[in-house]
C-alpha cells in the first residue's frame, strides 16, 4: 500500500522507521506541511494511505488533501488527544498518540484493510432503504438511522424523526448496513457511528433530536467498538 507522511521534521524520522518495518507498506514520500503533500498528490495518483500529524496540518488540511486525492485512507497522528473529535470528523481511519509504538502502528494499519476509503464512507450515508410503514413504503437515508433495537421476534428502526418496527431478525437486518457506518454494541442494539458522543466501560450516548439516549455496551461487543472507533490510549 502506497503511502505518505505529513509530520514535523523532527518526529518524521520515527514514522519513517514504523513504515519501513510494516510489510504492508510503501513509503512514497516524506513532508513537513500539508501543501508538499498536496503538491504530491496532485501529480501522483496512486497514494492510499496518508499519516498526518494534526499538530502541524489540522482538520482543515485533511480536508484540502481530500479534495486532490479521495479515496484516500488517513491516519491522524498527534502529540496530544485534543484533536481527536477532530480526526474522528473527518473520518480519519484510526488517531495515534505520539510516542507510537509499533504494534499501536501495526494495528491501525490493519484497519485500513478493513474499512472503504472516505469517498466510500461517505457514498454509505447516501444509501437508502424503502421500508413498509402500514400501507406504504417509507425512503429512509442511512445517515438517518440512529439506532437498531432487537425485541424477541422484531427491530425497532429509531430515526432522527420517526421509527419503524419491522418482522426482521437483528443478524438478518444488520447484514444489510454498511459497516463503516454502524456498529454492534450489544446483542439487542446497533448504532450510528457518526452519532456516538460519549463511551464509557458499559454505555454510550448517542443524539437524537430530543437529546442523548443512553445505550448499553455488551461485553463481548466492546472490544468491537473500540477497534470501529479512534479510541484513544487503547
Amino acid at each position: 500500500m502506497n503511502c505518505i507522511i505529513v509530520d514535523q521534521k523532527a518526529d518524521s524520522p520515527l514514522l519513517e522507521d514504523l513504515v519501513s518495518r510494516c510489510p504492508l507498506l510503501n513509503l512514497v514520500g516524506t513532508f513537513n506541511d500539508s501543501s508538499s503533500a498536496c503538491n504530491l498528490l496532485e501529480n501522483q495518483k496512486n497514494i492510499e494511505l496518508a499519516f498526518i500529524d494534526l499538530d502541524i496540518a489540522g482538520s482543515v488540511s485533511i480536508s484540502a488533501i481530500r479534495s486532490i486525492t479521495d479515496p484516500l485512507h488517513i491516519i491522524a497522528v498527534s502529540s496530544s488527544e485534543n484533536y481527536a473529535m477532530q480526526a474522528f470528523d473527518q473520518n480519519c481511519i484510526d488517531y495515534l498518540l505520539k510516542p507510537v509504538s509499533y504494534a499501536r502502528f501495526f494495528k491501525a494499519v490493519n484497519k485500513t484493510l478493513r474499512y472503504p476509503a472516505a469517498a466510500e464512507s461517505a457514498d454509505a450515508e447516501d444509501r437508502e432503504l424503502f421500508i413498509k410503514k402500514n400501507s406504504a413504503f417509507v425512503r429512509i437515508w442511512m445517515k438517518d438511522i440512529i439506532y437498531i433495537e432487537a425485541l424477541e421476534n422484531y427491530i425497532i428502526i429509531n430515526t432522527v424523526d420517526d421509527k419503524f418496527t419491522l418482522h426482521f431478525t437483528m443478524k438478518g437486518f444488520e447484514s444489510q448496513l454498511p459497516p463503516e457506518l454502524f456498529v454492534r454494541i450489544h446483542r439487542s442494539f446497533i448504532v450510528n457511528k457518526r452519532l456516538i458522543k460519549t463511551i464509557n466501560e458499559e454505555f454510550l450516548q448517542v443524539q437524537t433530536a430530543s437529546g442523548l439516549k443512553t445505550l448499553p455496551v455488551g461485553r463481548v461487543f466492546k472490544n468491537n467498538v473500540c477497534e470501529d472507533l479512534p479510541v484513544l490510549n487503547k
